[in-house]
């Protein structure tokens, strides 16, 4: 079955250019009203053009859709609410929310400025956060509502020069956990999606013979797998070159060890064992590690 958006209204951050684009312009095709967010900042968050939205916009009403332009900068609460009224006056509800938006200002952890590391997380995190929320209770009063994180391979595993954007882009994952657990009553499913793709971000990182390999519209069907009527929720997708994956938050077995003056020694000692992945699970919320913990507690008082 095609999947489709006829009649829904989808908000995408950081359009101008790029993964955002690319998801504009397919969610257009596939028949959703979009509003397309860009700053029209560089790729270290400076300058501003405001073209760059417009002219998605344009593309998209070429093709035959309808779209909005909106060049609200995601770190700013009351223009991210603004820029939500716009959209309900024009089109009257959100259905779909793609936080893409998002900046570098890579370096070694020893050099970097606060101030750099700060500003990658207010857009990336605090982004999020002024979008997810801007819509949050529009959603809810629909009972429906479909919103997707962009996180990153630099969140989930590490990647040398960028830990602000790593920071950032993992603490996106945990926000997702949550609002999936929140949302979920209210039919708001919430997903991570971890694109590969060679875009103004890529750029000097990627070898030239890759890079036509990771095109942005190769990742762009997991995004739309992620905004469907029977999309997923609490998923962390993965998407480059072709290549689908899904990544997991999971969590060992362990042991138990008895408080002890040496226990600390004993955890060193069994780390190997305490790190064995055959019985792990993947918590359906943060309470699971406290009960898996008493349990072991409890069954340990009970031999």
């Amino acid at each position: 079955m095609t999947l489709r958006f006829d009649g829904k209204v989808a908000i995408v951050t950081g359009a101008g250019n790029g993964l955002g684009r690319s998801h504009a312009l397919e969610l257009a095709k596939r028949g959703a009203r979009v509003v397309v967010n860009d700053l029209g900042a560089s790729v270290d968050g400076a300058g501003r053009a405001s073209s760059l939205a417009e002219q998605v916009a344009e593309e998209i009403r070429v093709l035959g859709g309808e779209a909005l332009a909106s060049t609200a900068s995601v770190t700013d609460w009351v223009a991210v609410q603004e820029m939500v009224v716009a959209t309900l006056e024009r089109f009257g509800r959100v259905d779909i929310l793609v936080n893409n938006a998002g900046i570098l200002r890579d370096k070694s952890f020893a050099k970097m400025d606060i101030d750099d590391f700060k500003l990658v997380l207010d857009v990336h995190l605090m982004g999020a956060v002024h979008c997810s929320k801007a819509v949050w209770d529009i959603m809810r009063k629909q009972q429906y509502g479909r919103i997707v994180m962009t996180t990153s391979s630099s969140g989930l595993y590490g990647n040398f020069g960028q830990s602000n954007y790593s920071a950032a882009k993992m603490a996106l994952v945990g926000l997702m956990q949550t609002l999936a657990i929140e949302g979920a009553k209210s039919n708001i499913r919430v997903n991570c999606l971890a694109p590969t793709a060679a875009t103004r971000m890529t750029e000097g990182l990627i070898p030239a013979e890759h890079l036509a390999l990771l095109a942005p519209e190769a990742a762009t069907p997991a995004l739309i797998a992620l905004v469907g009527e029977d999309a997923p929720t609490r998923a962390i997708l993965c998407a480059g070159a072709g290549g689908f994956e899904r990544a997991y938050v999971s969590l060992t077995r362990g042991i138990y060890i008895a408080p002890a003056p040496d226990c600390a020694e004993q955890v060193s000692a069994r780390l190997e064992e305490i790190s064995d992945r055959e019985e792990e699970t993947v918590p359906e919320s943060g309470a699971a590690q406290t009960l898996l913990e008493l349990g072991k507690a409890f069954a340990a008082r009970a031999a």
